[in-house]
């Protein structure tokens, strides 16, 4: 049984401070702007304080305007983009095919990093979805299969029976290369028209580099880009 909600809500101290203590941002950050991020996103996958490096907010719009947040795992980097999948009728799906522009956040705190990023979504190919659904532990194909994500559900016990049958239909001795996506299952990938680098210092004095698309070219194409430090 799990512990009820606390009988009061947590104080949250105003002038609590943490020191932030990233390393600077060099006028040599110039150019186009996937070099940068690619380094940064290999140095938090090398440090071990780093636990998820590829989380990342995905903000969209809904139907009112009002944004939408959500953390996703980041399945790709590449020139064109950044690549993540999911079930393409969740509320982010459905907010997608409605508004095709999408925010993104990657947080590395104990680096004292982020990168944000803001641009054009367009869905994967069909078979690339299919090709990293493949690739996917079983049990995460399993409960894919059998989550209709966004959609309410009675319980925790109905859920879990959805994901049950679903076991049945793919016995464990199956390989995932036997379990098929299912329909609603696809990737979308963000062309960014802006990448920030952004790195916390002390007196919140943050060092900020801005990315913006100026060109066609991918996100290795530095004709295609201007840099501009900006202001904390």
């Amino acid at each position: 049984m799990s512990a009820g909600p606390p009988e009061e809500p947590p104080v949250v101290d105003p002038t609590a401070r943490l020191t932030y203590e990233g390393e600077l941002l060099g006028d040599d950050v110039t150019g186009a702007p996937l070099p940068w991020v690619a380094r940064w996103y290999k140095e938090a996958e090398a440090d071990e304080r780093v636990v998820e490096p590829g989380a990342m907010v995905v903000a969209t719009v809904d139907a009112d305007g009002r944004p939408d947040a959500r953390t996703v795992l980041l399945k790709a980097l590449s020139a064109e983009g950044f690549t993540f999948f999911t079930n393409t009728r969740s509320a982010k799906g459905q907010q997608l095919a409605a508004t095709p522009y999408a925010s993104l956040v990657l947080l590395w705190h104990p680096m004292y990093r982020q990168v944000r990023v803001r641009g054009r979504v367009e869905p994967t190919s069909t078979a690339e979805a299919a090709r990293y659904f493949a690739s996917r532990p079983r049990g995460s194909q399993v409960a894919t299969r059998a989550s209709r994500q966004s959609q309410p559900i009675g319980s925790r016990a109905e859920l879990e029976a959805r994901v049950a049958a679903e076991e049945a239909r793919w016995p464990d001795t199956a390989s995932p290369d036997d379990v098929p996506a299912p329909s609603t299952w696809g990737g979308y990938l963000v062309r960014p028209d802006v990448v920030e680098l952004w790195v916390g210092q002390r007196s919140r004095l943050h060092d900020r580099i801005v990315f913006v698309r100026t060109g066609r070219g991918d996100m290795d194409d530095a004709r295609s880009w201007r840099t501009t430090r900006l202001q904390p």
